[in-house]
């Protein structure tokens, strides 16, 4: 098993809040909203997941959006989506910016890890402590970048579209943390 796996609890753990007219799906008893609205562009809900730690701990529930019309196969190329995670345990910022580094460094060559080092300190800084209960959103728009919120407020945006394919293949690529929390958001 690869060194990071250990910390699946902590990359799973970022939400961006956005209003939506109705509830659309349950999952452990969290809730999702049927669309969200970021940025001005609206996101449909593609899938939902649960992520458990060592099979029996529920670490954490999660749903990914996408514009209406975009295949799953398309989550990673340059295009809107949203991923709202919803804990179950508390967790130090400190543990989501190593996981964060380790995960993106297992995935990508060493010059891509080097050019996507400052996207990730930038991101590893916007981290917060969380409880349970908590949610943080992750969701990229084309030309502005990746942002991350906690419970709703945002925390901040970091630029470029090769860190946000890097950033969400860490649940949506090849070698995600999980293949059944990936194939669960992505509708599979």
């Amino acid at each position: 098993m690869k060194k990071w796996i250990t910390t699946v609890i902590v990359l799973n753990c970022l939400v961006f809040a956005g209003a939506a007219p109705a509830v659309a799906a349950e999952i452990e008893g969290v809730t999702f909203e049927e669309r969200l609205t970021v940025s001005g562009q609206d996101l449909d809900l593609r899938g939902m997941a649960l992520l458990k730690h060592l099979i029996v701990i529920k670490a954490y529930v999660g749903a990914l959006y996408l514009p209406e019309g975009i295949a799953s196969g398309k989550v990673l190329t340059d295009v809107p989506k949203a991923l709202v995670l919803h804990y179950f345990h508390a967790i130090p910022a400190a543990d989501f910016a190593k996981a964060t580094t380790a995960v993106i460094e297992e995935n990508t060559s060493k010059n891509e890890f080097k050019a996507l080092k400052s996207g990730i300190d930038q991101m590893n800084a916007l981290y917060r402590d969380v409880d349970p209960g908590d949610e943080y959103q992750a969701a990229y728009i084309p030309g502005v970048g990746t942002s991350l919120a906690l419970n709703g407020k945002e925390l901040g945006i970091v630029p470029g579209p090769k860190f946000a394919r890097a950033y969400f293949a860490m649940w949506l690529g090849a070698n995600p943390i999980s293949r059944s929390f990936r194939d669960g958001l992505l509708g599979r």
